[in-house]
């Protein structure tokens, strides 16, 4: 073993484990906002009593998503040097846009959002979780900007050996990079979906056993306090699922043209073919699909490993171009399943939460869907982590698409020993986080939202009170602050 394998394990370990938080932070902090909204536009208690739960595991997930983020840039100096070289001057723009706008702003206006429930006024403290809540997409764009260049490098010519960038606003708007936004935050926001759906069904399993008879929601005057938040993380998920099934398809179509030998990976399609199928799983095909999705044409000619291998051997010289081919073809099969599951269940959910078409209470969530719903918290997860397995190791064996080898950005001056202390140290730490970040985040659904205060809130003011006050310009009980 070199330290080149060494040094794709630790970047892809500490990679797919930061990309546990990243969906997550994204899809979640725009939930809590629409629920301080919804707060802020009617009174309701159940509205703030959520905003506070969810905000809790919103800023645990965040925390945990920065400490770990955090690694990614010093692996560019120590393992990947020459890379780091090659890519610099393009890299840093868009980096620059995502510290210095982006995260400053997310994290600027995060801060105002947490110690600023009891100083600023409502409108202005809402406007603070939107304002983070921007900068964490923004951030998205940014860094998913920098890795499309990656796959399709534009606006950039090669000077000396390293590239130079000569039009910023063609790497902003890299075709790749238009494709894979929507496609990975909306993904995003299915991640957030299933997370919120899993942790209502546990509440509301718990809550059942404590009162089987359903008598306290109705004696406090309350409404279903899980129903809501469930029905909004349902049509979130089935919304964002349609967006991925829609910008997947135009991924598609762009591998065809830039990457094609990503596309016949995926399929394990090794010569050129036209009418191509597609195998949903192994010995069964559905005709033409394949092209039609490649090329919008089913008759079109999808090219195959092998014969892609002799054209790249022929245009860059000896060496094997094959990515894991197995790697790669099953993890697109796990990211269609998981999602699609994922989806499918929200789909489910809608249905069974439906209005009732005459006046009445309304729809009991069964208790069934409530556990499927928990059992289903890894599936979106999983997903999104074979999408990055099948997006990155697909590119292999390029770091940069066509210019750089991923054997020739490997740091020369680090030998296997100090890879691999490095992995071994990060992977401890890591274990120690996921077991820190579990603990904290099943406390804290465990506990449930905080007690309600015992003034009845009444609908927000506009003008300049605290965030903190009803109506009468009574403060809320102290139990709901962070």
């Amino acid at each position: 073993m070199e330290a080149l394998d060494l040094a794709r394990w630790q970047f892809g370990v500490t990679t797919v484990y930061h990309f546990l938080f990243v969906p997550l932070t994204i899809g979640l902090g725009v939930f809590v906002a629409g629920l301080q909204t919804a707060w802020h536009r009617t009174g309701k208690e159940h509205y703030l009593r959520l905003t506070k739960f969810f905000g809790k595991l919103f800023l645990i997930n965040f925390a945990m998503g920065v400490v770990t983020g955090i690694v990614q840039e010093f692996q560019f100096g120590m393992n990947w040097s020459e890379y780091s070289v090659f890519v610099g001057d393009v890299f840093g723009a868009p980096l620059a846009l995502e510290a210095l706008l982006a995260f400053f702003l997310e994290s600027t206006f995060l801060g105002l959002w947490i110690f600023g429930w009891d100083r600023l006024p409502r409108r202005v403290h809402l406007a603070t979780i939107w304002a983070a809540v921007i900068g964490s997409n923004l951030s998205a764009y940014f860094i998913l900007a920098a890795n499309a260049w990656m796959k399709h490098p534009v606006g950039y010519e090669v000077v000396d050996g390293k590239a130079r960038m000569t039009d910023l606003w063609a790497v902003l708007t890299n075709s790749t990079a238009l494709a894979q936004v929507p496609h990975v935050v909306a993904g995003a926001f299915v991640v957030a979906g299933g997370f919120v759906l899993a942790v209502c069904g546990y509440r509301i399993l718990r809550e059942r056993r404590a009162d089987p008879d359903r008598t306290v929601p109705l004696r406090r005057g309350l409404p279903q306090m899980w129903r809501t938040p469930m029905r909004a993380a349902l049509v979130m998920t089935a919304i964002a699922g349609a967006v991925v099934a829609g910008s997947g398809d135009a991924s598609a179509k762009l591998l065809h043209e830039q990457q094609p030998m990503k596309l016949a990976a995926a399929e394990g399609l090794e010569r050129d073919t036209a009418g191509a199928p597609f195998s949903p799983v192994p010995g069964v095909e559905v005709p033409l699909l394949l092209s039609f999705l490649a090329t919008g044409d089913p008759q079109g000619v999808v090219q195959g490993t092998e014969d892609l291998q002799e054209r790249f051997t022929e245009r860059f010289g000896q060496a094997d171009y094959r990515p894991d081919t197995t790697v790669v073809y099953w993890s697109f099969r796990v990211m269609i399943t998981f999602g699609l599951a994922t989806v499918g269940l929200s789909v489910l959910g809608l249905w069974l939460t439906r209005r009732r078409r005459r006046p009445g209470p309304p729809r009991e969530i069964p208790s069934w869907f409530a556990r499927a719903c928990v059992l289903a918290l890894p599936l979106p997860a999983l997903a999104m982590i074979a999408g990055w397995l099948l997006s990155e190791i697909g590119r292999q064996p390029w770091t940069v698409q066509g210019e750089l080898l991923t054997a020739a950005s490997v740091s020369p001056g680090v030998g296997l020993g100090e890879v691999a202390v490095s992995l071994a140290v990060f992977t401890a730490l890591y274990g120690a986080l996921a077991l820190a970040e579990a603990v904290l985040l099943i406390r804290h659904v465990k506990a449930g939202p905080e007690p309600a205060p015992t003034g009845r809130p009444g609908a927000p003011r506009t003008g300049g009170e605290g965030a903190g006050h009803d109506d009468a310009g009574t403060r809320l009980q102290p139990t709901l602050m962070y």
